[in-house]
């Protein structure tokens, strides 16, 4: 009589979060500093082109690790943090909490971590809470009668049950319940791990040691 396995439960694909607009603006740099750099190594008399190599070797890491690398993979058993310098690991299990102040941030084993890639805007944060004010007030516009009454209870009823947040804030909100859902889950236990960055790191180093030499013996 053959023993049967018990069913594993489905696996969903990452979550990505990230910053639209930090994407954009580092690929328009990355273009800038490939047409400048690119531009004075083909023409650039003398030693320039080597100052441009290393610019540019300083430069690209730089602008991809606080632009385009930034982001927050998230499914059911964990959370991925990917920082300019690091890569956070942090399993449901070990997280503490999850907030928005200035900052998106995560607390777990007695450390706090930041998300890069969920910047918090505090005029979108005060913009959503006047709008969610506004839609808690009765209605407006002269209307009368029970069905004007109706129609405002009704709205201040979905507002209170979908209130507006600021997009950092609604990414929170949203990671804080997968945390909440899955900090029990057998595969969501174990410690936090963290990794640098050393293909951003090394690079940027070696760009900025051959820029002082370059300099030094000018």
């Amino acid at each position: 009589m053959s023993s049967q396995q018990p069913p594993e439960e489905p696996a969903y694909e990452d979550r990505v979060y990230r910053s639209p607009m930090a994407v954009v603006t580092g690929v328009l740099l990355l273009a800038l500093i490939a047409w400048l750099c690119g531009d004075t190594l083909v023409r650039g008399p003398g030693n320039t082109p080597w100052f441009a190599a290393a610019i540019g070797l300083l430069a690209v890491p730089l602008t991809v690790a606080f632009t385009v690398r930034p982001a927050v993979f998230a499914n059911d058993d964990r959370m991925r943090v990917r920082n300019p310098f690091r890569v956070v690991e942090l399993p449901w299990g070990a997280v503490d909490a999850v907030r928005a102040g200035y900052s998106a941030e995560v607390l777990a084993d007695g450390s706090k971590y930041q998300l890069w890639a969920v910047p918090v805007s505090l005029r979108a944060r005060k913009k959503a809470n006047r709008q969610q004010g506004r839609q808690s007030l009765p209605g407006r516009g002269g209307l009368a009668g029970r069905g004007a009454a109706g129609s405002a209870g009704a709205s201040a009823a979905a507002a209170a049950a979908d209130p507006q947040l600021a997009p950092a804030d609604q990414v929170v909100d949203e990671l804080r319940r997968l945390a909440e859902r899955g900090a029990s889950r057998p595969g969501a236990q174990g410690s936090v791990r963290v990794r640098w960055a050393y293909e951003i790191i090394a690079p940027a180093v070696l760009g900025a040691v051959s820029l002082i030499v370059l300099i030094a013996v000018r």
